[in-house]
Formats: structure tokens, C-alpha cells, sequence
């Protein structure tokens, strides 16, 4: 089994090929979309749940984390906002940009500074633990949809964010201090 640092990095390619895609076969636009949303949230969603809070609690990427869990919301945003616009638009285009930019940013400082720290602080037997749970989350999370996040979902984000007493908030709540717009 590859380990989580492989499978996550494999995914960041993917989602570069896709981006490429997009930006150079607008006639393609239609398809690609609702692969890049499948693909970018299952990412999102077992990077959130199997890695983040390893990451966190046992190779010490705290603040690092949390700064990934509000790029993760950004991202999600303006992927929702992606499928919800005429592919053929400007605004299509100017919104691809915006994700395209914020995705490359988080993409950078992840394999810059996360990434290379859980190769450092944990072993091969845990990165490859962390490899299957990931791989596992992913499948169960393909065909989420942005902004469709169930409260544990969103309360595990919370946590990854440093959010204090999230664990009493209702679903509402969890939604309008990770979501504030």
C-alpha cells in the first residue's frame, strides 16, 4: 500500500490534469466539472477525516492544519459556485480562475510544509496505515457534493480549525462559524 503522503500528492496531479482540462477544452466543460467536484470534495472529505487530525495531534502540524481546513472551505465554495455557473460563461472562466489559484496555493504549502512533515514525524507503517484510511474515505466520499456536509463532517472540520466548543453546536451553527459569508 502506497503511503498517505503518495496518495495524496497522486491526487493534487489529478486535480492539476484536470484543472489543465478545463481551462484548455472549454467544449469539455460539461463533463469535466462534475468529475472535479467528485474527485476535489472525496479529496477534501479524507484529507479532513483520516489525515488532518494525525497530522495535527501526532506530527505536531497544528497551525498548518488549521490554515489547510479554511483553504479546504474556500475551495469548497468556489467549487460549488463552479457548478452552479454556465460553463460558457465569463463568469465560468474568472470563477475557475479564483479555484484554480486557491487550489495551486494550498496544494504548494501542503506538500511544502504538511506532507513533508508526516514523512518526517511518522513512520512508513503509519503512513501507510494513514495511506488506507485515506484511500477508504475517498471511496466512501466520492459523489459528495460541496456544501452538503453532514455535522459530523462539519464538526470534524471545526476541530481541524482549532474551533473551541464546536462539539455543542448544532449542524446550523457548525455551518455559519466554518462558512462565514
Amino acid at each position: 500500500m502506497p503511503d498517505v503522503v503518495d496518495l495524496i500528492m497522486q491526487d493534487h496531479r489529478e486535480v492539476e490534469r484536470l484543472f489543465a482540462e478545463l481551462e484548455n477544452n472549454p467544449e469539455k466543460r460539461p463533463l469535466l466539472v462534475p468529475v472535479l467536484t467528485a474527485v476535489l470534495t472525496a479529496h477534501s472529505r479524507a484529507e479532513e477525516s483520516a489525515v488532518y487530525p494525525v497530522a495535527k495531534n501526532e506530527a505536531g502540524e497544528t497551525e498548518e492544519i488549521e490554515h489547510s481546513q479554511a483553504e479546504h472551505v474556500q475551495a469548497e465554495h468556489l467549487l460549488l459556485r463552479l457548478s452552479q455557473t454556465d460553463p460558457t460563461s465569463r463568469v465560468f472562466d474568472d470563477v475557475l480562475r479564483e479555484l484554480v489559484e486557491a487550489v495551486t496555493h494550498h496544494v504548494e504549502e501542503e506538500e511544502s510544509t504538511v506532507l513533508p512533515g508526516m514523512r518526517e514525524r511518522l513512520d512508513q507503517d503509519r503512513r501507510e496505515e494513514l495511506g488506507r484510511a485515506f484511500a477508504e474515505s475517498r471511496a466512501r466520499h466520492m459523489g459528495d457534493r460541496p456544501g452538503e456536509e453532514t455535522r459530523e463532517e462539519l464538526l470534524t472540520q471545526a476541530r481541524n480549525a482549532g474551533l473551541s466548543g464546536a462539539s455543542g453546536l448544532s449542524k446550523a451553527q457548525l455551518e455559519k462559524e466554518l462558512h462565514p459569508s
